[in-house]
């Protein structure tokens, strides 16, 4: 039953892979249907820099919109986010948040879903994304939430079970996974899936890059802020950069594969990036996955400066090879290369969800991210241990990451996790 299941849920994948291509060159999914109407009150939980980017493009679909009120841990980064709206006279005029609806604390989200809006966007750290999406759904809200959806197994499960209530509420869910919305993956993975590579043997899939941010600590700041505004480092805030960022390679892999992988075994390690203000999180990352099919993907990501970047992913059949990221293009026996019309997949995606609710025809995207946060759970798991993880593993798993609560005081730092010492 459960592969007669899984089957059933790419293939329905695939049909909506067409669909979305249809919509995708229109430059948003229901472009030829009523859009205009009824304004759309947007709520923002996370008012950092994707937060404030995402909402952005929330208020720049077609129709009104008007963001009705807005959370985050710190009032700084909310009046920023507001002060950098106020820059565009465009957005100036859609942003009717007074004092009422500004919301501060860990448990600001609450405020923003009794306030009376219509549509969630949650940028949150992903440590908070399944609490505030399972709110968000509970309270009936359509939602645009960030990827990954969760850090951890018990996070993940949260999410599928929000899921389900959303599809039974009728409920529009789209992730921050944006090349289901980018017009070359979605002409590429039409090929694919109607067999253009033929039997499908491996993949490979990378993100690798120099360092990223940091804030440095201030003095005032306890152990709990510090950590929050340096999220990226920390497994319980992050998940580690293999399932904060490389989530996208290896979500690309599993809509090609039309599955999730089975099992995997991995390595990494904190190399370069040693210094305790960068956490405990590795800085590179190397995991095998192998799919229920046979085929095989081999991942890598890494956050090093100075290395080469690569940032792509590369499927290879039997009767030829895709290659995303950097240039689209088929080689073999079906050759192709895309010459279309690109579009911005960051706009197109927030364009899809707000069409499709004012169409009254939501889609979902909750079950797709939800499985590739976990895929790129499971890697972390096999780095972190040293083990070879099953997906039964992954999923079942009981270790939750961070506090139970969220008190600004001291919050020691976990060990650099040790392969053969420790669980994933």
């Amino acid at each position: 039953m459960a592969s007669t299941r899984r089957s059933f849920l790419y293939t329905a994948a695939a049909a909506a892979t067409a669909q979305s291509l249809a919509s995708a060159r229109d430059l948003g999914r229901f472009a030829n249907q009523g859009q205009d109407g009824d304004e759309l009150r947007v709520g923002l939980i996370g008012c950092g820099g994707r937060g404030s980017g995402a909402i952005a493009q929330a208020l720049s679909t077609k129709g009104p919109t008007r963001l009705w009120a807005i959370a985050d841990m710190f009032a700084d980064r909310l009046e920023g986010c507001l002060g950098n709206l106020a820059e565009s006279d465009e957005l100036k005029r859609r942003v009717d948040v007074p004092k009422e609806r500004r919301f501060v604390g860990p448990d600001a989200y609450q405020g923003v879903l009794a306030s009376g809006c219509d549509v969630v966007v949650i940028a949150t750290p992903p440590h908070f994304r399944p609490a505030h999406f399972e709110a968000a759904i509970a309270a009936k809200k359509h939602v645009f939430f960030e990827k990954p959806v969760a850090v951890d197994a018990p996070g993940v499960r949260r999410v599928l079970a929000a899921h389900e209530l959303s599809q039974k509420l009728g409920l529009a869910v789209c992730s921050g996974l944006q090349r289901h919305h980018q017009v070359p993956y979605l002409e590429a993975m039409q090929r694919i899936h109607r067999g253009d590579l033929g039997r499908l043997l491996f993949a490979r899939c990378s993100w690798n890059q120099g360092g990223l941010w940091h804030a440095e600590r201030q003095p005032e700041w306890s152990d709990l802020e510090w950590q929050l505004r340096n999220w990226l480092y920390f497994t319980w805030l992050s998940g580690d950069h293999i399932v904060e960022q490389h989530v996208h390679n290896l979500d690309v892999v599993n809509w090609a594969m039309q599955a999730h992988p089975t099992r995997c075994r991995g390595m990494g390690g904190r190399q370069v990036r040693t210094d305790p203000k960068y956490g405990h999180i590795f800085d590179h990352h190397a995991v095998q996955y192998q799919y229920a099919s046979g085929a095989y993907c081999f991942s890598e990501c890494r956050q090093i400066d100075g290395c080469a970047n690569d940032v792509s992913e590369h499927v290879y059949g039997s009767d030829g090879e895709a290659h995303l990221g950097s240039g689209f293009r088929i080689t073999g026996k079906n050759a192709w290369t895309f010459e279309g019309r690109h579009n911005d997949p960051y706009q197109t995606e927030h364009d899809d969800l707000f069409a499709a609710i004012r169409a009254g025809k939501p889609f979902q995207e909750g079950r797709m991210v939800a499985e590739s946060t976990l895929t790129a759970i499971m890697g972390r798991m096999a780095t972190y241990s040293g083990r070879e993880v099953t997906w039964e593993q992954a999923l079942a798993d009981d270790q939750r990451w961070g506090p139970e609560t969220y008190e600004f005081g001291p919050l020691p730092v976990d060990a650099v996790p040790m392969p053969g010492q420790r669980r994933g």
